[in-house]
C-alpha cells in the first residue's frame, strides 16, 4: 500500500512539476515568441530548432539558452538573423532556476 501512495504521489507531483513549466513559457515567452507564428520575435518553434542543432544535449541546450535569456547579446547570439529581423530581445530577470525550469520544458515538449 505504501508503495502504491508513493508512486501515485510521484506521478502527481511530476505532473504538476511539468504542468507549472508550462505555464511558466505560456505566461512570459509566449508574450512574444509564439508557439507557430514569427510576429514580434521569431516563433518558438524556429529558437527550438536552431538551439537543438547547435546545442545537441539537454545539458548544453538549456545552458546556452539561458545564458543568451539572461544577457542577450547580439556577438553571443546563435540566431542573428533573427536579431536583425526582430531587434535583440530584452534581458530576462528571473532568476537561473527559473530560466532553467523554461528551457528545459523547451527542450522536452513536443508541444513545438
Amino acid at each position: 500500500m505504501k508503495r502504491s501512495l508513493f508512486f501515485i504521489f510521484f506521478i502527481f507531483v511530476g505532473a504538476f512539476a511539468e504542468e507549472s513549466r508550462a505555464l511558466l513559457l505560456h505566461g512570459n515567452c509566449t508574450t512574444c515568441h509564439y508557439v507557430d507564428r514569427s510576429i514580434s520575435a521569431p516563433a518558438m518553434k524556429i529558437v527550438k530548432k536552431r538551439y537543438k542543432k547547435a546545442f545537441t544535449t539537454k545539458e548544453l541546450f538549456v545552458k546556452q539558452m539561458v545564458a543568451f535569456v539572461k544577457d542577450p547579446k547580439e556577438d553571443h547570439s546563435i540566431m542573428i538573423d533573427m536579431i536583425h529581423k526582430y531587434e535583440i530581445m530584452p534581458k530576462i530577470t528571473f532568476d537561473e532556476e527559473t530560466l532553467n525550469e523554461i528551457a528545459s520544458y523547451i527542450y522536452d515538449t513536443d508541444e513545438f
